[in-house]
């Protein structure tokens, strides 16, 4: 059985290597341990997104998600529930625990009063957008990305 919460820092390092197995987006600054403390502190205090991980039996963390609550005006949605850096463990996979892990985003989403879940994911993760639809997710907007040197 997976427990989610609220990573802390002792957690960053396991954090840091669930995301590191994913190298589409290779950061151009390395994610030093300083500098994954410093954006993760700094996350804490804007309150808008919270850093949570799935840990196991023997308390490992084997999953993490980013959930962001966001305030707005458009679509009559005034809040949203923004979910980011959604990643498992590559050899746990295929055992329900991103299933778990999205129910507890929505249950913190609806806990935060969002009306809506959102995602984005790469174009290349077949896999993952067919996870996503067969929770309920539909294929509803076409983005762009443009990086701020």
């Amino acid at each position: 059985m997976i427990c989610w919460r609220e990573a802390g820092e002792a957690d960053l390092a396991s954090v840091l290597a669930l995301l590191s197995d994913d190298r589409r987006d290779a950061d151009p600054k390395p994610m030093t341990p300083e500098r994954a403390l410093a954006l993760w502190r700094e996350m804490a205090a804007q309150g808008v997104t919270r850093l949570i991980v799935g840990t196991d039996d023997a308390g490992q963390v084997v999953a993490t998600y980013q959930l962001s609550i966001l305030t707005g005006l458009s679509l009559a949605a005034p809040r949203r529930a923004q979910i980011e850096a959604v990643r498992v463990a590559a050899g746990l996979r295929g055992q329900g625990i991103g299933a778990a892990l999205m129910a507890d985003a929505e249950a913190r989403a609806r806990a935060a009063g969002a009306v809506v879940m959102q995602l984005t994911t790469h174009v290349s993760r077949s896999r993952a957008h067919a996870f996503y639809e067969r929770l309920g997710f539909t294929r509803s907007h076409f983005g762009y990305k443009r990086k701020l040197d």
